[in-house]
């Protein structure tokens, strides 16, 4: 009987050490329930007000850190740079930091944001994100 409890015990420590260890939060995933875009995203029009708000600020993308998003040179940053996948736009470096999936989630602080920003960015980087 008392090699039966110590197995119970043995099991139960094992147990609750894959639980507490199993438990970390890695990521941040922001959830978009912004209903998709179905009208033209305009780059100079709609994308760069967003970023010279809430990502071309001192100390951020401003020509501190890659990539450089002040309105002069944001579309050539994203494109040059690799952060645009047209091809597979749910993949686009730009979109995964919006969404969480890379870390850290961009931007920092986004109470400044539109709700909408994952969405309007996804939509025009699935429009052939054009520099119009």
């Amino acid at each position: 009987m008392s090699k039966q409890i110590k197995r119970i015990e043995w099991l139960s420590a094992l147990v609750f050490m894959f639980i507490i260890f199993g438990c970390s939060k890695t990521t941040t995933i922001v959830v978009d329930n912004s209903p998709a875009i179905t009208g033209t995203v305009y780059f100079t029009k709609t994308i760069v007000p967003i970023l010279t708000k809430s990502c071309a600020t001192t100390g951020c993308h401003s020509g501190s850190v890659a990539p450089n998003l002040t309105a002069p040179v944001a579309y050539s940053s994203l494109i040059v740079g690799n952060y645009v996948n047209t091809a597979k736009p749910e993949l686009s470096e730009v979109y995964l930091f919006l969404t969480g999936k890379r870390s850290p989630t961009m931007p920092l602080g986004s109470a400044n944001n539109p709700s909408n920003i994952n969405a309007l960015m996804l939509a025009w980087i699935k429009q052939g994100a054009k520099n119009n």
